[in-house]
């Protein structure tokens, strides 16, 4: 099981979550956070390499940010593509973003928190140890 991650907003100096699950296979991309009740505030699912999700068997909403590659230039920091608030549970498939390359699943209200828009950077670094 890979590390947990935090995500911050390195242009608004937020943090969106201090604790990322990482799915970074097919099965754990697959079934993300199906099943499960909730999540905790500050935390999330990074899905790697995808640039869609589906709410299928989701039992709660979600915010949700769509992230390109990483700036290999740079700081390996990331562009936000898109961002979705509040997708409901079983709505289906949300639109596949072009130039995605990662999905931030997180709790309902961290897009509006943190002040996460299109065209910021987000850093994925280790998780500070609890």
């Amino acid at each position: 099981m890979p590390a947990p991650l935090r995500a911050r907003n390195l242009d608004r100096d937020t943090q969106l979550a201090g604790r990322l699950e990482v799915a970074d296979g097919l099965w754990a991309r697959f079934m993300g956070l199906m099943g499960r009740a909730g999540l905790e505030p500050d935390t999330g699912l990074w899905l790697t390499g995808t640039n869609g999700i589906h709410m299928m068997f989701m039992r709660f909403a979600i915010d949700v940010v769509f992230l390109a590659k990483p700036d290999a230039a740079g700081d390996d920091a990331r562009t936000v593509l898109s961002v979705h608030r509040g997708l409901r549970a079983w709505t289906g498939l949300v639109p596949l973003v072009r130039g995605a390359n990662g999905v931030l699943e997180l709790p309902v209200g961290t897009i509006d928190r943190s002040g996460t828009v299109v065209g910021d950077r987000i850093a994925l670094e280790p998780a500070k140890p609890e």
